[in-house]
């Protein structure tokens, strides 16, 4: 088996939450050392190719790439099952290959940083298999963000994910993490897609008692940027006209609740 110091290093490269004036949010959500490291790497596995090449063009500016992303090798991994779905059968390990061959790669996610709300980590977990080095770059979380924007428990809690999208489910799901949130004193994360967000918002009024704190976090890291942190019964007031619910819709947005 190669030694790490003989195999490539997988780098973990964060990308931005929004997708407008990306040149304008770099100074403002990345450190120059990560760009620096990132734009000497040649050999990529993205979520989205698209998206990637966006953001390498923004940091060219700023810290200039060894190489055009034209010249650069880049494949869209989006998890396993994902992209068996798609007809491609292509396993982690294949994927990692030039490590094998002392080359360094570039792991980067459509959003925030790979590995956490990402499939990444499933090509990072093949990494250590190899034993490879895995060096994750400091950037844009907004899971983090969110947890320490909120005022709610930030030495307790949990990320949930997507929550079901059928009603009822959703519903019943809302409630299960108000009990163990109550239980445990627990700070409760999840996510969902920007166009259901007014449904979601509906389900948590209906399904959360008045007491419980819920904080949304909208549009982190960008202009737009809006967060706040109120028990249901003011979110109730707020949301009494269908103007509130429409400001939601389409907005990158995190869920936290703490039940008390």
């Amino acid at each position: 088996m190669k030694t790490a110091s003989k195999l490539g290093t997988l780098y973990l490269v964060p990308n931005t939450l929004g997708d407008d004036a990306r040149s304008a949010q770099l100074p403002h959500v990345m450190p120059i050392e990560t760009m620096r490291c990132a734009s000497q790497l040649t050999h990529w596995i993205v979520e989205d190719a698209k998206t990637a090449r966006a953001l390498l063009k923004s940091m060219d500016s700023l810290a200039p790439l060894t190489c055009s992303i034209q010249e650069m090798q880049m494949t869209e991994w989006r998890g396993a099952a994902r992209n068996a779905k798609y007809g491609d059968k292509i396993k982690p390990e294949a994927l990692l290959e030039p490590l094998l061959r002392g080359i360094d790669i570039g792991l980067m996610s459509e959003a925030g940083v790979p590995g956490v709300a990402d499939p990444g980590a499933e090509l990072v977990w093949a990494a250590h298999r190899l034993g490879a080095c895995v060096k994750p770059l400091i950037g844009p979380s907004s899971l983090l963000l969110a947890l320490m924007a909120s005022g709610l428990n930030g030495q307790r809690f949990a990320f949930q994910g997507y929550l079901p999208q059928d009603g009822g489910e959703r519903t019943a799901c809302l409630k299960q993490l108000e009990s163990q949130s109550r239980k445990l004193q627990q700070t409760q994360l999840w996510i969902e897609t920007p166009y259901r967000n007014a449904a979601m918002m509906a389900s948590c009024l209906q399904a959360l008692a008045p007491q419980t704190y819920l904080c949304l976090a909208l549009d982190l890291s960008l202009p737009t940027e809006e967060i706040r942190s109120m028990a249901l019964a003011d979110w109730k007031k707020l949301f009494a006209s269908e103007a509130a619910s429409a400001a939601l819709q389409n907005r990158p947005c995190v869920f936290l609740l703490l039940a008390h």
